[in-house]
């Protein structure tokens, strides 16, 4: 098990539940859009949220912007000491650097030890584009270089103090991205923040981390993640929570099963299906609902389900647990089923 580090209230790691991430992708100095686009995130599901820092503007924003933040704030820093240390005079509840690029032996040591004095964790990791050159030129652009190039940083940060550390080893590619991790949580206990980097558009971005993330989680790696997308930032919100769903790790919310569909469908379900599910996405009650094609195999087949509906040519069919409850106009069946739904999430208040 890893460690536990504790994230302005969030705990990762130890045990902790997976928590979900994104970044924000507005100016961090326009304080009013940022804090919008946050509180978007955290109606998603949002439980961390990283902004990033270019200039003296965007650190001392931050002050302001977690004042007003429902999640804690992790400040974004390449390049420079300097605003490492006022973003986290600033309030940031984590910062994410790279020993290799924020400057030299003295610049490093005075962040690590702005980092010890404020109490606060940093993430330090490495991408295919960050390698550290000696480890590039000795393992080429592979799963092992990642590794030993984020450990290195790890111990640079280390050697002064510096202990609650999150570490990252992401790629565009998914099999080096899940060949690096398994490696990388073999090698250390500090918590492993997950994604799939630069992963692409909605689709095929969602596809990769999906895929990536997913086989982690299922090996029992992994202890916070961010599904890296080209789209709004809230959309990676709701495909991380879809991923911890599938993956068995959150317990509380309402599954949603439907068919595919197939010739033997004579009813529009599809249009059911996904209403069904828009209406219940944010719902955290753990129970199961089906919206089936046809009466083939439906009731069986979603046997475990707390109510479901399957269709014919003019008459749906309502069960519960597998067992038939009555007979439903086809017409009827969309005012009639999503009734039944509201009646059902009730119940389990």
């Amino acid at each position: 098990m890893s460690r536990s580090v504790n994230i302005g209230g969030v705990l990762v790691g130890g045990g902790a539940p997976v928590a979900v991430q994104s970044m924000t992708t507005t100016p961090t100095c326009d304080v009013s859009a940022t804090l919008a686009q946050i509180g978007r995130l955290f109606e998603a599901g949002c439980e961390i949220v990283r902004v990033a820092v270019r200039d003296e503007k965007d650190a001392r924003a931050i002050r302001a912007i977690r004042d007003a933040s429902s999640i804690p704030v992790v400040a974004d820093i390449h390049f420079s000491a300097k605003l490492a240390v006022l973003a986290i005079e600033s309030g940031a509840d984590k910062v994410r650097v790279n020993p290799g690029n924020i400057g030299g032996e003295a610049d490093i040591r005075t962040v690590a030890d702005c980092i010890r004095a404020h109490h606060i964790p940093v993430r330090v990791g490495a991408n295919t584009g960050s390698i550290e050159k000696s480890f590039l030129e000795k393992y080429g652009r592979s799963a092992p270089a990642l590794v030993e190039s984020a450990l290195y940083n790890v111990s640079v940060l280390e050697k002064y103090g510096v202990e609650d550390i999150v570490i990252s080893v992401k790629a565009s590619s998914v099999p080096l991205t899940v060949e690096a991790y398994r490696l990388l949580a073999g090698r250390t206990d500090h918590p492993l923040h997950m994604g799939v980097t630069e992963a692409g558009t909605h689709e095929s971005g969602v596809v990769k981390s999906a895929v990536g993330i997913g086989a982690l989680l299922l090996d029992g790696i992994g202890d916070t993640i961010r599904v890296s997308l080209t789209d709004d930032p809230v959309q990676e919100i709701y495909a991380a929570e879809r991923i911890l769903r599938a993956c068995g790790l959150r317990r509380e919310f309402v599954e949603v099963v439907s068919c595919p569909t197939c010739g033997r469908c004579e009813w529009d379900c599809m249009p059911l299906a996904q209403e069904v599910e828009k209406l219940t996405f944010g719902v955290h009650k753990k129970c199961k609902i089906a919206v089936m094609g046809c009466v083939v195999n439906g009731p069986g087949e979603a046997k475990d389900c707390d109510l479901g509906i399957a269709g014919g040519k003019d008459t749906c069919v309502l069960f519960r647990y597998g067992e038939r409850v009555r007979n439903i106009p086809a017409k009827d069946a969309r005012e009639e089923f999503l009734k039944e739904v509201s009646a059902l999430l009730r119940d389990k208040e």
